[in-house]
C-alpha cells in the first residue's frame, strides 16, 4: 500500500511544527512563588541565568501574598525551545524554596 499524496510532504517544503503553540525565539513570563524568605529571589534568578544567559534581572516582578507569607515572582526569559522551556519549569519546580511555578 503507497501512501497518499496528501500525506506525503513536497520535496523542499516544510511541515509546521505541530508540538508548540509558541513561536521561538520569544519572551516568555514565568511565574514562581514560594515562601517570602531571604534568598528566593537570587535563587530564582540564578536559575532564569542558566537557561538565559542574556536574562535581564531588572525585569523580575514580585508580588506578596495577602498575609506575608509568601512571595510571586515573576520572570521573562528568551525561550528559545519547548525543550528548554521544559527544562527550566523542572529545575524551578524541583528547589526546595519554590512552591508552584505556573
Amino acid at each position: 500500500m503507497t501512501p497518499s499524496a496528501e500525506n506525503t510532504p513536497e520535496a523542499g517544503s516544510e511541515q509546521p511544527r505541530q508540538d508548540s503553540l509558541i513561536d521561538y525565539p520569544s519572551l516568555f513570563p514565568i511565574k514562581v512563588m514560594g515562601l517570602k524568605v531571604d534568598g528566593l529571589v537570587a535563587a530564582i534568578t540564578t536559575i532564569a541565568h542558566q537557561f538565559d544567559p542574556c536574562f535581564d534581572a531588572t525585569t523580575i516582578e514580585l508580588r506578596e501574598s495577602k498575609g506575608g507569607k509568601y512571595l510571586g515572582v515573576t520572570i521573562t526569559v528568551t525561550a528559545t525551545s519547548r525543550e528548554q522551556l521544559d527544562e527550566l519549569y523542572r529545575t524551578l519546580s524541583t528547589h526546595p524554596m519554590v512552591k508552584v511555578v505556573l
